[in-house]
């Protein structure tokens, strides 16, 4: 599928982009890929490991307009994985989060649309479902740009979705790591928001075959949704350190107890297939009729039931804490 194309990675520095860098590069034979980020140091780092002739290079933010149409010139396929994710930092400076995630969205779609780009898949969050806090609402807001765009495109060929899924395990910023170094400093105990909080987990790799998946699965304007655990974090601190106590610090600024993925209110537009789920446009596109039941792979989805909502907490699909090690050691957190 990939085979010949010029593929652009939007915040290809980060952990997802260079896990999907790495993975086109032993199952794919691409023309180019570039790796399009604003810190020069990650780049460099990254160059260190990623020597393919294909590879490229492009320093620049999503915030700047005329960059990004340049870096898609040629371009086949992007993966807009840039954002502000971390939830304290976008409450105390809504605005920066708002410049990045959501006016960056709008031009990654312009710049696509100039340059006639493929296929365009954007990376969402479970945030961006019923969201309470401003990183999640402006996903949310980026959300609507992409599935909107499909509309924009008019006789052009390109395409765009979205990915939705969980927290990754072991990704930066996120919890294990936090763990596993609050332990490394000699911890005595180890500080959890809630004890009933829970999250969907997913593997950095799980998250990237998914969206390589739904590049062959999309025909513009769903949201994908994959089928995956969830845990309890009082189950993830016990996998991590059996012997030391939790302290309930309380919810952080902007947090949920359980997270969201399919909400009730969208349960009329919701599809169920074997392995994962589909948002479909609250919008009807000019151009064209689709029907998402059947993607382009040919797999069957079925409306879910009306009120039906896929969270953290009513998941029945659980890890209990022998899986969440065996998860974390997959993932090599």
């Amino acid at each position: 599928m990939l085979n010949g194309k010029s593929i652009l990675i939007t915040g290809g520095t980060g952990s997802f982009g260079k896990q999907y860098v790495r993975t086109i590069l032993s199952r794919y034979q691409p023309k180019r890929v570039v790796v399009y980020s604003r810190d020069e140091l990650k780049q460099f780092e990254m160059q260190q490991e990623f020597t393919a002739p294909q590879m490229r290079w492009f320093i620049g933010d999503v915030r700047d307009a005329q960059r990004l149409a340049q870096a898609m010139r040629g371009i086949d396929v992007v993966i807009h994985a840039a954002a502000l994710k971390q939830v304290p930092a976008a409450e105390y400076n809504p605005m920066e989060c708002i410049k990045t995630n959501v006016h960056g969205a709008e031009n990654v779609i312009l710049a696509a649309l100039e340059n006639d780009v493929e296929l365009v898949m954007a990376l969402s969050t479970d945030k961006a479902a019923n969201p309470i806090n401003l990183y999640g609402a402006t996903k949310l807001a980026s959300d609507k740009l992409f599935v909107a765009a499909n509309n924009m495109a008019g006789g052009r060929r390109t395409r765009f979705s979205v990915v939705r899924y969980g927290n990754v395990v072991g990704s930066r910023g996120s919890v294990v790591p936090f763990f596993r170094k609050l332990l490394a400093d000699g911890a005595t105990d180890l500080p959890i928001t809630h004890p009933d909080m829970t999250r969907f987990w997913i593997t950095l790799q799980g998250g990237v075959d998914f969206v390589m998946d739904c590049f062959a699965r999309m025909q513009g304007g769903e949201i994908f949704i994959p089928r995956i655990p969830s845990i309890r974090i009082t189950d993830l601190a016990q996998a991590i350190a059996p012997d030391l106590p939790t302290r309930v610090v309380g919810i952080r600024p902007g947090e949920k107890l359980h997270e969201i993925m399919c909400p009730a209110d969208d349960s009329h537009l919701t599809l169920a297939f074997d392995d994962h789920y589909v948002i479909c446009p609250t919008i009807r596109f000019h151009h064209a009729e689709m029907d998402y039941r059947t993607n382009r792979r040919g797999e069957q989805g079925q409306p879910v039931p009306l009120g039906f909502e896929y969270n953290s907490g009513n998941n029945p699909h659980f890890l209990d804490v022998e899986g969440i090690r065996a998860m974390n050691r997959e993932a090599g957190a």
